[in-house]
């Protein structure tokens, strides 16, 4: 570090003393020399300046006497406060003792608007004034600037908030204290500030938030519940858990009270004058509510419900109604009605057309309309008191007020075949329509030509129903369910059916026979049928249902009619007559041995009458094989000779095609020849043409090209003349100005040359010349001496004459040094 130290002006250094140990202050402007016993422990630092309207906290401040000078002990250290502070506002730039530090930075003063105040408190003993502070006293500060104080923390800076219209501020106090209108407030208690404009709460006050007022108006009202009991702004005592209305009428607005709890917003009810309402726990004008009592409103009326009452069913419509419609009134309690007296429970209807609002010990059953009925409709009535159950069919009904509909259950297989209506065009699927009406009568609408049977219960009873009619259950009467075989072959309860169809109709199925040589066919039968009813009395046409499944029965009748028979056949006979060994099998022969036409079956006069054979398959592998080659043979056989027969036509019809074709290829070559002869006599005219233009074109094309090459070359050559002289021009003028710029280059480069030699010729003995005045000529001198002194001194604390230092790597003539050393000392 450099002993010599030019203090700036408004900059100071800290010196210690190592003597001594003091440190003391040195304030610029000025040049200090530091000795060798003294050290620099800060700076130079620039001192501390203080702006206008701003301030800093000095921690460690040093004690000033009244004349505001530093006071030292008597070592001659300044005092100092350690561990306190001082705050400083404006004033000269000042620097820092020893031991003192800037805590933070410059800061400049709070400025407080006229809404705003700071929130301070006292953190040790003072006296502001006449008033003298405690610590942890608080307050508030309001002015426009404000000058801290060591023995004062800003808590916090607190503004004003503004209330605007339908606005209220909640307070909260933090201790016992006396609110702006002088009222005393408890600790956590809470209060609303309603008047307009801004406020700044006080030191014990605390901002809980803004209320917002709710807007009332003639369709909404406020729905409070008393937190605690108080007193409204209304002057109305409230107990506590107490609800009640705020509306338009008491108010246009509401700001809750903080005692007050908002349950929620309640909207007008309005009743029409078609309209009614019924209340259940109803309050009336003394504000007493009737608990299980109800209340008749009818419009037209507006209202709102207040808490605790609630609407039964919501806002109805006055009941109109019409000739058809009728109401099943019960009578809640005993009442008389006019000169009729109902009992608790008393059932009646009330006809129309009438208009009809029920009061309120009457309760509505239901609405009742006339059913219309077809003459093919009906419904089912039961009686409620005898429990008796009849059908009404084909005319307008009302039921009485001890009645009711019956539904009447069918089993699940009935039903769905009564919703089964027919099958869709193409697929077959059947179509599948909505769940029946169970109240009103089943119908069943029997095909034509079909039988359906209908059984009742209660007479013990059935009765036949053919086709095509409209079938109606009665209460005790059920469908009887035929279930058939179905498929090829034949499976059990495979189809099931409402109706039995009377034919004429088929049934196809699959019979295994074996014949007389054992071999296996697989027979497929079709047989026509039907049911000779005409030949039945009335009183036996329910034979017809006697056989539960006809088409089972019958098929295994015939297949073992037609296996008897096959069987004692050989294969190759009934191949030949299949048809007539089964139907003799089947129907049988007159007593002339003619075969009969028909088969009946006197169980149910089910009559077949004929057989369609449509296939017959052998069972057996090998015979099915044989069978097949046999058959393969005889088409193999036609189908040669059919092929040799086409053979034949088509080798005449290729003969006259060829003919044709020699025929037409001669008269073509002759056409051909003569067109040829007309195209050589066209080509030679073109080329006479063609040699006479091509040689005048390319003579004429050669002297034209000869005169433009020639005019092109002496243009060439005048343009090329005038080249040569631009460019030899261009470069004559570049090299002159080149030189001329190079020349001047180089003069000012020396000019540059020979002022910096000056002046750094002037900057050095300028430079040499301070030195030599800051360093002192006696300093120089003793400079040059030292050296050489204190070589000596350390020689003679060593006892020693003379020495030499090497590092071994460069080497020392020993014989001259020798000489010179013996020379010496002679």
């Amino acid at each position: 570090m450099t002993a010599v130290i030019r203090i700036k002006p408004l900059h100071y250094v800290h010196v210690l003393d190592n003597n001594t140990n003091i440190t003391r202050l040195e304030v610029g402007p000025k040049t200090f020399t530091r000795q060798d016993h003294e050290k620099i422990v800060e700076g130079p630092t620039a001192m501390i300046m203080i702006p206008p309207r701003s301030y800093c906290v000095i921690s460690n401040p040093v004690v000033r006497d009244d004349k505001g000078v530093a006071v030292a002990d008597k070592f001659g250290n300044v005092k100092v406060r350690w561990e306190d502070e001082e705050i400083r506002f404006e004033q000269e730039p000042f620097p820092l003792y020893p031991g003192e530090k800037v805590v933070g930075k410059i800061t400049p003063l709070t400025l407080l608007n006229a809404d705003s105040a700071l929130l301070l408190r006292c953190i040790r003993d003072f006296k502001d004034g006449e008033k003298v502070r405690v610590a942890g006293d608080e307050w508030l500060f309001t002015g426009t600037t404000y000058y801290p104080r060591v023995e004062v923390k800003v808590v916090e800076l607190r503004n004003a908030t503004v209330l605007k219209p339908n606005q209220a501020l909640r307070l909260r106090a933090k201790k016992d204290c006396v609110d702006f209108q002088g009222l005393p407030r408890k600790a956590g208690e809470e209060w609303l500030v309603r008047k307009t404009g801004s406020y700044l709460p006080g030191v014990e006050e605390e901002v809980v938030g803004v209320v917002q007022a709710e807007v009332l108006t003639e369709k909404r009202a406020l729905h409070l519940r008393a937190l605690k009991t108080f007193k409204d702004i209304f002057g109305k005592k409230r107990k506590a858990g107490e609800e009640w209305l705020v509306t338009f009428t008491d108010a246009e607005t509401h700001i809750p009270d903080v005692y007050e709890e908002v349950v929620g917003k309640v909207n007008i009810t309005t009743l029409s004058n078609r309209q009614y309402c019924i209340i259940l726990d109803p309050i009336d004008e003394k504000g007493h509510q009737h608990f299980g009592k109800r209340e008749l409103k009818r419009g037209e009326a507006s209202f709102f419900l207040r808490p605790g009452e609630r609407l039964e069913s919501g806002i109805q419509n006055v009941h109109i109604l019409g000739e058809e419609e009728a109401l099943l009134l019960r009578a809640r309690i005993p009442f008389k009605e006019g000169e009729v007296e109902h009992p608790a429970g008393d059932l009646w209807m009330l006809r129309g057309p009438c208009e009809y609002v029920p009061p309120v010990n009457v309760e509505i059953v239901e609405n009742r309309t006339s059913i219309a009925l077809d003459e093919n409709e009906g419904i089912y009535v039961r009686d409620r008191k005898t429990g008796k159950v009849r059908e009404v069919v084909g005319q307008t009904y009302m039921l009485n007020p001890n009645e009711e509909l019956w539904a009447k259950e069918l089993p699940a297989s009935v039903e769905e075949l009564l919703s089964k209506t027919g099958r869709e065009p193409g697929t077959g699927k059947p179509v599948v329509v909505g769940s029946r009406d169970k109240t009103r009568v089943v119908t069943y609408r029997a095909p034509h030509n079909s039988a359906v049977q209908v059984y009742d219960y209660t007479a013990k009873q059935s009765r036949i129903v053919f086709g095509p009619e409209l079938v109606m259950l009665k209460v005790n009467e059920e469908f009887t369910v035929l279930t058939l075989s179905g498929g090829v072959p034949k499976v059990q309860n495979k189809i099931k059916s409402l109706a039995l169809l009377l034919g004429p109709d088929f049934t196809t199925d699959i019979v295994i026979v074996e014949t007389s040589d054992h071999a296996r066919l697989s027979l497929r039968l079709s047989y026509n049928w039907h049911f000779d009813v005409a030949s039945l009395k009335d009183s036996e046409k329910s034979k017809i249902f006697s056989v539960p499944d006809f088409v089972g029965d019958a098929c295994k009748a015939i297949a073992s009619r037609v296996r008897g028979a096959v069987a004692a056949v050989s294969f190759d006979s009934f191949h030949k007559n299949s048809a007539d060994i089964i139907k003799a099998a089947v129907f049988g022969t007159e007593e002339d041995g003619s075969p009969r036409n028909s088969l009946k079956f006197n169980a149910n006069n089910l009559v077949i009458t004929n057989i369609d054979i449509q296939s017959v398959e052998p069972v057996d592998q090998r015979t099915k094989d044989s069978l097949q080659k046999s058959v393969q043979l005889a088409i193999e056989i036609t189908t040669k000779s059919q092929e040799a027969s086409a053979r034949r036509d088509a080798e005449r019809a290729e003969q006259e095609a060829k003919g044709r074709l020699e025929r037409q290829k001669l008269e073509d070559e002759s056409k051909a020849e003569s067109a040829k002869k007309k195209l050589l006599e066209l080509q030679a005219e073109s080329a006479v043409v063609e040699a006479s233009g091509q040689a005048k074109a390319e003579a004429k094309a050669k002297s034209e090209a000869t005169l433009i090459e020639a005019e092109a070359e002496v243009k060439q050559s005048i343009l090329k003349a005038d080249s040569t002289k631009i460019q030899a021009d261009a470069e004559l003028e570049q090299l002159a100005l080149l030189q001329k710029q190079e020349r001047e280059h180089l003069m000012a480069l020396n000019q540059l040359e020979i002022q910096r030699a000056k002046e750094l010729a002037s900057i050095e003995a300028k430079k040499f010349r301070q030195v030599v005045e800051a360093i002192g000529a006696d300093t120089i001198c003793d400079i040059a001496q030292a050296g050489p002194q204190l070589q000596a001194q350390l020689l003679e604390g060593l006892g020693l004459k003379s020495f030499l230092i090497t590092d071994g790597n460069s080497p020392i003539n020993l014989f001259n040094t020798a000489q010179g050393l013996i020379g010496g000392a002679q």
